[in-house]
């Protein structure tokens, strides 16, 4: 279940706005890490997959990634153990994941400025206990969600919409930020303004491509440009 702390109160009269946040790629630098352990999984079972074919779908759910990637007339008795094998390996990458230069401070400040902040994350339980540990910045967040919370994983908009649920906010007083296509696919779906970062490896065209409304290099970058960004004209709107 989406866990959600005290949620700031709308003032003036405006209806409670928010920033949802994805995690892996986007806020913490993990996506090489589950390419790698991907990679892995599928080796051990015997698949070839290259590793450029496998980052472009991380930010999926783990049954779609396996899914897109491997051959249609396999035998899918082995995906249960092949999203296991990933996760053990992923696991062993804990102790190296580390938050993106200036996440602590854009959480601060879009918590400061008034919005409700969410960890939109369709991570496993135990992974995304260990990234709010590495992001440290539990002060400035007020709900997170993971993958026991979506019944459909990214690019459907069902962890958005938990996110968004737990903190109160509809779709229209929020912006998502993301790193991946499934990410800027899964807020079009919500008619949620998306922001894409390239920090996660994909490009600024490609992101453009799927939907994102403005791209920036990573967090520090956006919040380098805070002001003029979509979180800032949300803050401003109406007012």
């Amino acid at each position: 279940m989406a866990t959600a702390g005290a949620t700031p109160s709308a003032s003036n009269g405006t209806s409670r706005r928010g920033v949802l946040f994805d995690v892996d790629g986007t806020l913490i630098d993990s996506s090489y890490f589950h390419t790698i352990s991907w990679w892995g999984a599928f080796r051990q079972f015997g698949y070839d997959i290259p590793m450029a074919s496998i980052h472009y779908y991380v930010g999926m759910g783990g049954a779609r990634l396996v899914d897109s990637l491997l051959p249609p007339d396999r035998d899918r008795a082995d995906d249960e153990d092949i999203m296991a094998s990933h996760g053990a390996l992923y696991a062993s990458r804990w102790p190296s994941l580390r938050p993106f230069a200036g996440v602590g401070e854009l959480l601060a400040r879009c918590h400061e400025a008034g919005l409700a902040v969410a960890l939109a994350s369709s991570a496993r339980e135990k992974d995304l206990e260990v990234m709010k540990d590495v992001l440290g910045a539990g002060g400035s967040i007020d709900a997170a969600t993971s993958s026991k919370d979506a019944k459909e994983s990214k690019p459907a908009p069902d962890i958005l919409a938990a996110a968004l649920e737990a903190l109160g906010v509809q779709p229209a007083d929020a912006v998502f930020v993301g790193d991946a296509v499934w990410d800027m696919m899964a807020a079009a779906a919500l008619g949620v303004p998306a922001v894409g970062v390239t920090c996660g490896g994909i490009s600024a065209d490609v992101l453009k491509d799927a939907g994102a409304v403005e791209v920036y290099e990573g967090p520090a970058d956006l919040l380098r440009n805070f002001d003029g960004s979509a979180i800032g004209k949300l803050l401003t709107r109406g007012s």
